[in-house]
């Protein structure tokens, strides 16, 4: 019982400080499966910014147990107004569960104009469709 206190106790912890990290980063996604209402977790994502006709890698990562990333722009950076690029690299997820799709990348393309100091990007996705929104 008191293993599973502890256990309980250091996850409430780690949340917390995901959450305090993710509430200083102007940048999180999330990607959920539709196939069986699960989150997605070990999906590759890339973040660039656009500048002119050049797209800059700015950041990458893949998503955690709960299919997220919470912190996706780059540590010590400001987020600067202009267009942006989060590729979700689900041809690699589905692969490595044994599952074909028709979608081997998902870009998506926003804008920032700084009106919110927080952007979410959830992705909803299946072998042969996705959905997204901006999210908050």
């Amino acid at each position: 019982m008191k293993r599973l206190a502890t256990l309980l106790a250091s996850l409430a912890l780690s949340a917390v400080a995901s959450l305090t990290y993710a509430a200083d980063n102007p940048l999180s996604v999330h990607v959920l499966n539709l196939q069986d209402g699960l989150p997605s977790a070990g999906v590759r994502v890339t973040l660039e910014q656009q500048t002119g006709t050049t797209w800059t890698l700015l950041n990458s990562g893949s998503t955690n147990e709960q299919g997220r990333i919470p912190a996706l722009y780059p540590e010590g950076k400001s987020l600067e107004k202009g267009t942006y690029r989060v590729t979700f690299k689900t041809g690699d997820w589905f692969r490595s569960h044994n599952a074909a799709t028709f979608f081997p990348e998902v870009p998506v393309m926003f804008s920032v104009d700084g009106a919110v100091a927080h952007y979410h990007i959830p992705l909803l996705l299946s072998p042969y469709g996705f959905s997204t929104y901006r999210g908050n």
